[in-house]
């Protein structure tokens, strides 16, 4: 018999894939999932086609990923950070979701409790349920989106492991003020927990200087992990590769757990990212800009509520729309958007734990043409 998990959630993409099949109309504005739009950079392209035609592009790596992997993981974020990162600090794993999956499992047991923020990434939520573990959410603002410290502090008890926080946001977009980071370290560490921070989008945060200021502190592997991909950096979501950085005993921890679930990443993918480490720097720092221009368009055509749709949050890839229905009709208004204006979204309570009438827009799928287009089809819509 099938052991059954999350009966009351379906993958959310999954669900959009299936809402995508037969749309009534001729352009479909896929502002759903959060993946670049434009092609993988093509000295990566070129490089993958030598790996692949190498005698060992097959082959395994050394479980923590490649040596040469590592360091260029490594130097890149001393240069962004302004700090000592070293290779050791650095497990290489198939995407920033199976790093997370990787970390929780290895920092705690079922029964142990981890705090989320509301909104939240669903497949963080989703892992730590079938792990066992229960989920405690901790209120963001509702003007500025930053998670509330003092909330944080209030939800930690005994049971407590871990804190989780996914900078820039998804869903909201909204980048972690290098204080609100500081903070919640600091807790971390007086409360012996682990801040576990998602840092997917680095490269499309808002606002000058370093994200955040831990990897100077001397003792940040006793209670800091980052996770690292380079998905969005390098249009390469489909390569499955990303990092974990944290301590060494950590790793080692991790490492029995990958063991077990995909032996290391696969080699392609981490020759690909090695590749962009190398040679994308410019194209890298382009395409930032390209996506930084759509969020700027973005804001522009949603200020003025087309369709009652209010626009609370935005950066990275994301905005966090509030719709004009009832809050509990939000399933309701994504299958209406998708199968009257052809407008693919994902509902926002799959990024919370009771329905408060918000949608996930990735405006980074869309062209600009296609950001104006949005705004004229939500414009249209009758709730």
């Amino acid at each position: 018999m099938v052991k059954r998990t999350l009966d009351q959630i379906d993958p959310p993409v999954g669900v959009v894939d299936l809402l995508r099949e037969g749309l009534p109309v001729d352009e479909v504005l896929d502002a759903a999932q959060g993946a670049p739009a434009y092609p993988t950079a093509p000295s990566i392209v070129e490089r993958v086609r030598e790996v692949a035609d190498h005698p060992d592009g097959g082959r395994y790596t050394d479980g923590r990923g490649l040596p040469a992997l590592r360091a260029a993981l490594a130097e890149d974020l001393s240069q962004d950070y302004g700090a000592a990162v070293s290779a050791e600090d650095i497990l290489i794993t198939a995407g920033s979701n199976q790093a997370f999956c990787l970390a929780a499992s290895a920092l705690a047991e079922p029964g142990d409790e981890v705090i989320l923020t509301d909104p939240f990434y669903f497949n963080h939520d989703m892992w730590v349920r079938i792990d066992g573990l229960s989920p405690v959410y901790a209120a963001t603002s509702a003007g500025t989106g930053q998670v509330v410290v003092d909330d944080v502090a209030k939800r930690v008890t005994g049971r407590t492991r871990m804190i989780v926080l996914t900078s820039p946001g998804n869903p909201t977009g909204v980048s972690a003020s290098p204080e609100v980071i500081d903070a919640l370290a600091n807790l971390a560490r007086a409360k012996d927990l682990v801040l576990v921070l998602d840092e997917t989008y680095r490269t499309f945060r808002s606002g000058p200087g370093p994200a955040h200021r831990l990897f100077q502190r001397l003792d940040w592997p006793d209670y800091f992990v980052s996770l690292q991909s380079f998905s969005k950096d390098f249009a390469m979501p489909g390569y499955r590769v990303g990092a974990l950085v944290g301590s060494p005993l950590l790793l080692e921890e991790v490492m029995k757990l990958m063991d077990c679930v995909a032996i290391c990443a696969p080699r392609i993918g981490q020759e690909a990212a090695l590749e962009g480490l190398r040679s994308a720097g410019d194209w890298r720092k382009k395409k930032a800009a390209e996506v930084a221009a759509k969020h700027d368009r973005f804001r522009t055509v949603m200020s003025g509520s087309p369709g009652g749709f209010q626009l609370q949050q935005s950066g990275g890839f994301y905005g966090w729309v509030e719709h004009p229905g009832s809050p509990s009709d939000t399933d309701a208004v994504v299958r209406r958007l998708a199968m009257e204006q052809g407008v693919l979204t994902i509902a926002g309570s799959v990024f919370t734990p009771d329905d408060k009438g918000f949608v996930r827009v990735s405006f980074a799928n869309l062209e600009l043409h296609q950001i104006d287009e949005l705004a004229r089809r939500l414009a249209v819509f009758q709730v």
